[in-house]
């Protein structure tokens, strides 16, 4: 990665964490400025806008957040442990490993009329965990650890609404109960339709 190269993902991971925090329309190009310690000239010789550069900063968030699924399922083998494990990542949404908390909840509502770019970003990404939690089940059903008789697209459409607004809900409330409410529950019925040979 050359210098510029360099500079330019500095200003997006900074720029990242403000918009996490404070919304794309309440960070002023400036504030970006000054988190990132550069200049006007600099920043535009980047970035056309600071569209481009919310763009951008959805990007490397969701990237973020890919990677994690992704990373904590690959240690598992079985079904139950992938699911269970995906659970794990969202008990505490009070202490996000991403500055601000969740951003597939922090944009949703922000960009959902105002900006159609980031809007689909985010329904990409939703559509993407959905998709890896029922295929995840579904390869549960097939090798015979799971009973066919669990839908695996409603449990992960279940799960995936239950995370993001478990994130929302522990915020407000300034708690981690209803998420562990939830993440238990689920479980719980998880593990109704495992099978006993699994």
């Amino acid at each position: 990665m050359s210098k510029g190269e360099q500079k330019r993902q500095f200003i997006i991971e900074q720029a990242a964490i403000l918009f996490n925090e404070r919304g794309i329309a309440g960070t002023s190009v400036d504030e970006i400025l000054e988190v990132a310690n550069t200049s006007k000239g600099c920043f535009y010789g980047h970035f056309e806008s600071k569209d481009e550069l919310a763009q951008a900063a959805v990007d490397y968030l969701l990237g973020k957040l890919n990677d994690r699924r992704n990373n904590t399922v690959s240690k598992h083998k079985t079904a139950i442990a992938k699911i269970n494990a995906a659970l794990d990542n969202s008990k505490n949404p009070l202490k996000s490993y991403i500055e601000g908390g969740c951003p597939i909840v922090n944009f949703s509502t922000e960009t959902d009329d105002t900006n159609p770019a980031i809007k689909k970003k985010l329904k990409d990404m939703v559509d993407t965990a959905i998709t890896t939690y029922a295929n995840i089940i579904q390869d549960g059903i097939s090798n015979g650890e799971l009973s066919n008789a669990i839908n695996p697209v409603e449990f992960a459409t279940r799960m995936m609404l239950s995370i993001e607004g478990g994130n929302a809900i522990c915020r407000v409330l300034n708690s981690t109960k209803p998420m562990q409410i939830m993440i238990n529950s689920l479980k719980t019925e998880l593990a109704s339709y495992a099978l006993e040979k699994a």
